[in-house]
């Protein structure tokens, strides 16, 4: 497989130039909003997820949210938060949240550069397996407590079954 890092005659001008490249080549559907965003659509087991990309210089950070095709209805919201403080200490990277004016959840993490210009090819893929991952992991989740009242712990051991043993 080629690098996406290698670009001949054109050095990258921008941190996510090499994001864009990289949900290019894997054929996702993706816009250039502007210099400083990217949004991606990737399909996964229980919806399309929307990933939003954002570049913040001062901090030389690649902000990444995750939104979740549901939303949270004003009566289930309390629950909600209950069932993201239970999913947040269970990961070990990134977080769950959601936005009080969208009431939509998220899972965000933020990709810190320091000082390395671009995030590689490993790094980029790495950041969107977690997403993915996390978010099919605890999807199900946000469900039994929006739409069947369950709570944060019913609804996480409902959710995550992890097998044991080989098939």
């Amino acid at each position: 497989m080629t690098s996406l890092q290698e670009h001949p005659g054109k050095p990258d001008q921008h941190a996510l130039d090499p994001v864009e490249r990289f949900i290019a080549y894997h054929g996702w559907t993706h816009e250039r909003v502007n210099d400083n965003e990217l949004a991606v659509e990737i399909a996964g087991r229980w919806c399309v997820y929307r990933i939003w990309f954002g570049w913040e210089e001062e901090l030389a950070c690649i902000m990444m949210s995750c939104a979740l095709d549901m939303q949270v209805p004003e009566a289930s919201i309390k629950s909600v938060h209950s069932l993201l403080a239970y999913v947040n200490e269970r990961l070990w990277v990134g977080h769950f949240d959601v936005f009080a004016d969208e009431s939509v959840p998220t899972f965000r993490q933020a990709i810190l550069l320091n000082g390395q210009g671009y995030p590689t090819e490993e790094l980029l893929g790495d950041v969107i397996d977690i997403t993915i991952s996390e978010c099919e992991r605890f999807y199900p989740a946000f469900q039994y407590v929006i739409w069947q009242g369950k709570s944060a712990e019913e609804a996480v051991q409902a959710a995550i079954i992890d097998p044991v043993g080989e098939a």
